[in-house]
């Protein structure tokens, strides 16, 4: 049963069909995919629907299959997001320009949906990372950073920080940001059907505190912004105060416009004239609002780079040839760079005055694709390396069936074809890389992470 403080607060919103709205929270939720234009060639699920309007990889399925069985889920070639998130990519399309290289941080990322996205806006029509511009994507509570690694890692580009910082840190870097997307933590009433649960969670108190600490987001990082930058708020409820009071404050506190967008009248994307909402009544998605604001414009700051990073080195000579053999050289120039644990990571040569400015301001990052680690002379690739687009084409590898997929992602042994090569050999399903085994002369060792073994029955 909903709240009756917010029955009485949809009902009060003008020419909103109340009826019409409760009846669509009582139906099933809509399932929704995007596929990884970097990775997938076609569609991946004989149950697609039909497409997501506002995004062009968005698709709806009619049933809901178990996503942890399918090898390419876990091989990244797509990501299950509620529609109306995707709505992100519209949004970047009509008000940014891509024919420069541009700074976007994602400041409350996890799971890593809206980052995805993002990554997929930098990339598009290009193929080299460099030109692409770089990505920072930031998750303030530590336990949900690694989830939003693993998302990160599996759609597989370098041109990324992942950070676990506060936002007020990032405030520190003055005028660093073309844009910044601020999926702010809200009350949830958006979700009210996907997850009944939040419907007990749902108070008037918890409205005000959301409303409140959105604001502190909002003030905290607008000075990273460039000028002429823009931000973009969003939330998944449905509630004035924490969307237009918020975005009409934040606009008028620090002197930002509202940019419009052009909407399809077919989408029934509501327009309040302060942001865009969706309703479940009116659109195939769950409930969701956003707002575009420009900073005005001005000199930006220029940036004061540091000379060297504190705690990684540039990978040793002798060592950058082996490197260098496991991924690919032609994605624009690549820097190899070795922490004191013999771990090497990978990222743009093009953006490592970003990466040197991002690595004094904050604590903990993750730069670029991490590619492997030597212990004595030999490397150990990565699990990273293995999902990453940076992954040489000409690593040895196999295809496996969808059963031998599965006993791989279980972290357990399957035959191997007959005259498998010794050494280290990618595993591949319908041509998709799920990472690594490394052959023995009597056995094969399944290098696939631990923490993310499958642990579902499959058969």
């Amino acid at each position: 049963m909903l709240p009756p403080p917010f029955v009485k607060q949809m009902q009060a919103l003008p020419g909103f069909n109340f009826l019409d709205f409760e009846a669509a929270l009582k139906t099933s939720p809509p399932v929704s995919i995007r596929l990884n234009p970097a990775k997938t060639k076609g569609e991946v699920f004989s149950s697609m629907a039909s497409p997501v309007p506002w995004h062009p990889m968005g698709r709806y399925l009619e049933v809901r299959p178990s996503f942890t069985l399918d090898p390419l889920f876990h091989a990244g070639n797509y990501y299950v997001q509620e529609a109306a998130s995707m709505f992100l990519q519209e949004a970047l399309r009509q008000c940014i320009d891509t024919s420069k290289p541009l700074r976007i941080l994602d400041l409350c990322a996890a799971p890593g949906g809206k980052s995805t996205i993002l990554a997929d806006f930098l990339h598009h029509g290009r193929e080299d990372a460099a030109g692409a511009g770089l990505l920072v994507t930031n998750e303030v509570i530590r336990p949900r950073v690694n989830i939003l690694k693993d998302n990160i890692e599996k759609w597989g580009y370098s041109n990324v920080a992942v950070t676990c910082a506060d936002p007020e840190v990032f405030g520190t870097l003055e005028d660093f940001f073309d844009v910044i997307v601020v999926d702010a933590p809200c009350s949830g009433e958006g979700m009210f059907r996907k997850d009944p649960d939040s419907i007990k969670e749902w108070s008037p108190a918890n409205v005000d505190l959301c409303t409140a600490r959105q604001r502190k987001i909002l003030a905290s990082v607008v000075n990273a912004l460039a000028p002429g930058g823009l931000l973009i708020y969003s939330t998944c409820t449905y509630n004035t105060r924490e969307n237009e009071d918020n975005v009409a404050w934040f606009a008028a506190t620090f002197d930002l416009e509202m940019v419009p967008l052009a909407i399809n009248d077919q989408w029934k994307i509501t327009s309040s004239g302060l942001g865009y909402h969706f309703y479940p009544h009116l659109t195939v998605a769950e409930g969701f609002y956003l707002a575009v604001l420009k900073k005005e414009e001005g000199l930006r700051k220029k940036d004061q780079v540091p000379p060297r990073f504190k705690n990684i080195t540039p990978l040793n000579k002798q060592r950058v040839e082996e490197a260098k053999r496991w991924v690919r050289q032609d994605r624009g120039e690549l820097l190899l760079y070795e922490t004191i644990n013999g771990e090497v990571m990978a990222f743009p040569h093009a953006w490592e005055k970003e990466f040197l400015i991002l690595d004094t301001a904050l604590k903990s990052k993750w730069f670029g694709t991490q590619i492997g680690a030597f212990k004595g002379n030999d490397f150990i690739p990565d699990h990273g390396l293995a999902l990453s687009l940076l992954a040489s084409p000409d690593l040895q590898s196999i295809e496996v069936s969808l059963v031998n997929a599965l006993l791989f992602l279980k972290k357990e042994v399957f035959p191997l074809p007959t005259n498998t090569p010794m050494g280290w050999t990618l595993v591949r399903y319908q041509g998709s890389p799920l990472g690594w085994i490394k052959v023995l002369p009597n056995r094969m060792n399944n290098y696939f992470p631990q923490e993310r073994r499958i642990r579902m029955e499959t058969r």
